[in-house]
């Protein structure tokens, strides 16, 4: 019990005088391949969102059409990355935390009141960390859900640059067909070589040293 997506802790926050509460969520934190990606939504009260619940549970299609009427119902809203380089300098918890904060400021209604999924930030703003949160508050649900479709796109867009490694079917999570592709290619520059299975190939890929696809962090 208390484990379903609800409106339950938003419900709590305003009752204690916080108005402008904000989902956070991360998505990518266990692929091999490209940034991190991390969202930040301010959901409004009185317009309603029906079926919102952690992006894992969800379908690609599902997943599909809440994107857009998230972006469209929320009050505000931002999603933004942190890229494989500075993963491996730091680690993925912190590019995770870090993620989050950009996500955070690029928000166009500042929250008073944070809702993270496992996680804490270093602001200063009032926040709960809900275990398994993006299966419990909406709010943690909606960004879950825009930083897996945002992420997703991109894995979609990287594939055609690097179609060898099969990105658009597995966004760069470690799969058989993947691991096998860093077996026989190697990694490219946008692969996570903190990460042993990467760090483990033993030749670059054949594409390298094409032009990067350019990135920009996505915000409303």
């Amino acid at each position: 019990m208390g484990r379903l997506c609800s409106t339950r802790f938003e419900r709590e926050a305003r009752k204690l005088g916080w108005m402008r509460i904000a989902g956070l969520d991360e998505a990518g934190r266990g692929s091999l391949f490209g940034p991190v990606f991390a969202a930040a939504v301010i959901l409004n009260p009185k317009r309603r969102i029906v079926g919102l619940d952690d992006s894992k549970k969800l379908s690609p299609d599902r997943r599909a059409e809440l994107a857009p009427r998230i972006r469209e119902y929320a009050l505000a809203w931002a999603v933004a990355e942190v890229d494989a380089q500075r993963i491996d300098a730091w680690n993925i918890y912190q590019a995770s935390r870090q993620a989050m904060t950009a996500a955070l400021q690029q928000l166009a209604i500042q929250p008073d009141y944070l809702l993270l999924d496992a996680m804490q930030l270093d602001v200063l703003i009032e926040q709960k960390s809900l275990i398994k949160g993006d299966a419990r508050s909406v709010s943690i649900a909606a960004a879950s859900i825009l930083a897996k479709t945002h992420r997703d796109d991109r894995m979609r867009e990287w594939d055609l640059i690097y179609p060898q490694y099969g990105l658009a079917r597995h966004k760069g999570y470690a799969t058989a067909d993947h691991l096998e592709a860093l077996r026989q290619h190697g990694p490219t520059p946008y692969h996570r070589y903190s990460f042993a299975p990467v760090r483990d190939s033993n030749c670059w890929a054949a594409g390298a040293t094409q032009t990067p696809l350019p990135l920009s962090d996505s915000v409303a």
